[in-house]
């Protein structure tokens, strides 16, 4: 290490270092973003104007589609900008602040989902005390607790990345800063790192999947106990959105930190990533409010309002 020089800055490689990709790729992904922005936004706006909506479950959803904006924005706009100047330098500082926020967002989408299906076991398994169970004075208290947790999180793993040293290779094989790709390139010991994000990983994977998966056991067997097809449907119905993004959100997670980056297979990373940071937060308000016959109609009562007011 003595004779290298310490980086202060990484270029980030993007998607593709194809000049004819870089305008469809352009073009494709800010479609992308601007659709997940409007969807993500309609979602506020309705779950806040229709007062038929104003309930633990759309208040929860409300938050979720914020994180989605979050989420998105924290790492689209930088890969935008990238694909139309080529300019892909990055400071280590400006690189390991977008990853405290990277995690930060995640953890908070994984601490919500988890309070999401407690809110669905409290409504189907014990619907005569939902309202005093998840009162609004809980759910407003739940959030904080969702923020404090991922923040500390999110705090632990960057204080210790400010810790590393750079003198490699200057090139994060992503568009988007992430902690195992800055492990790849760093020529310090990032034993504690890994150990770090394996242990704390490990602690927050299985109090969130326990959260998030063991409400549905009672969740199913108080459904199978309803007598009428149309009514253990209807009532299931509600649950299916969630488990769709939750099976989704975990699955590309732990593909990306505990499958293909441990193979160096880089493209493969790229279309996990893509996946979870740019495709995830168009999906979730779109499988949230398509299956959702109560979100259509409020959707056109607020817009008729809106037309009637015109």
């Amino acid at each position: 290490m003595g004779n290298q020089t310490i980086l202060k800055e990484f270029l980030l490689a993007g998607l593709s270092d194809l000049p004819l990709l870089q305008l469809p790729f352009f073009l494709f992904f800010l479609l992308i973003y601007l659709l997940t922005l409007i969807w993500n936004f309609l979602i506020i706006v309705v779950i806040v104007t229709d007062s038929h909506l104003h309930v633990p479950m759309y208040f929860f959803l409300g938050n979720l589609a914020g994180l989605d904006l979050s989420y998105s924005s924290l790492t689209v706009p930088r890969m935008l900008f990238d694909l139309h100047t080529k300019t892909k330098t990055i400071s280590i500082q400006a690189c390991i602040t977008q990853v405290f926020f990277f995690f930060y967002f995640a953890g908070c989408d994984i601490f919500l989902l988890a309070v999401m299906s407690y809110d669905r076991y409290t409504a189907i398994c014990q619907p005569l005390h939902y309202t005093q169970v998840m009162s609004w004075k809980v759910c407003v208290q739940l959030m904080p607790i969702v923020w404090c947790l991922s923040f500390t999180n999110s705090l632990v793993h960057t204080l210790n990345a400010f810790k590393l040293t750079f003198c490699g290779s200057d090139i994060i094989e992503s568009f988007f800063c992430d902690l195992p790709l800055l492990f790849r390139i760093s020529c310090s010991d990032t034993f504690i790192n890994v150990l770090l994000i394996f242990l704390l990983g490990s602690l927050v994977s299985a109090g969130t999947i326990t959260l998030t998966f063991l409400p549905y056991v009672y969740i199913i067997k108080t459904v199978l106990n309803i007598k009428s097809k149309g009514n253990r449907r209807k009532v299931f119905s509600t649950c299916t959105s969630h488990l769709t993004v939750v099976f989704m959100y975990y699955g590309s997670v732990m593909l990306n930190y505990f499958g293909s980056s441990a193979h160096h297979d880089f493209a493969g990373d790229k279309v996990v990533a893509v996946f979870y940071t740019v495709i995830l937060p168009l999906l979730n308000p779109l499988i949230y409010s398509l299956r959702n016959q109560d979100f259509k109609t409020a959707f056109q009562r607020v817009f008729r309002k809106k037309s009637l007011v015109k």
